[in-house]
């Protein structure tokens, strides 16, 4: 099978105010392929990934300088073209963090979110499918009992 280009990335670079993190990046990814992107903590494995799919941009005076491309139905997007709509990129490039991040709402709301996105409105369709998705995750047994309680009121009594 042969491996196409999916990622091109050109001359990135990316700072958080005055603090460079990036410098001069040019990289190009094929599809179908496991990459790993190692390094110590701290030194911008996660802020490169999340120019991907410009996650980093909610970020005050954090800024971003070059070109990234990545082939959707068979032709390059720049995904810093102003034009490029910014909901369907996040929904054709996901991400999975070392440490989760949930919303400040229940289990459910958090896995049920992205449908709610995607237009999905029947309350049914939308609980088979997190209930899939959690017993895919093999995290239905510890959580089926506190699907809908708040996570931002759980964690230890001070």
């Amino acid at each position: 099978m042969e491996n196409k280009e999916k990622i091109k990335i050109d001359g990135l670079s990316f700072s958080y105010g005055e603090h460079p993190v990036l410098n001069n990046i040019t990289a190009r990814f094929s599809e179908n392929t496991i990459t790993a992107i190692v390094g110590p903590s701290g030194k911008g494995k996660t802020t490169f990934l999340m120019t991907l799919n410009r996650l980093w941009e909610s970020i005050p005076e954090a800024r971003i300088e070059g070109k990234v491309e990545i082939r959707f139905d068979n032709r390059f997007c720049n995904i810093y073209k102003p034009s490029y709509p910014l909901p369907r990129l996040r929904r054709l490039v996901g991400m999975v963090f070392q440490v989760p991040n949930p919303l400040p709402m229940s289990i459910y709301k958090n896995v049920g979110f992205p449908l709610k996105l995607a237009g999905l409105k029947d309350r049914n369709h939308i609980s088979m499918k997190v209930e899939t998705a959690l017993k895919r995750a093999f995290l239905w047994e510890e959580v089926k009992d506190r699907l809908t309680d708040d996570l931002h009121c759980q964690g230890p009594d001070p």
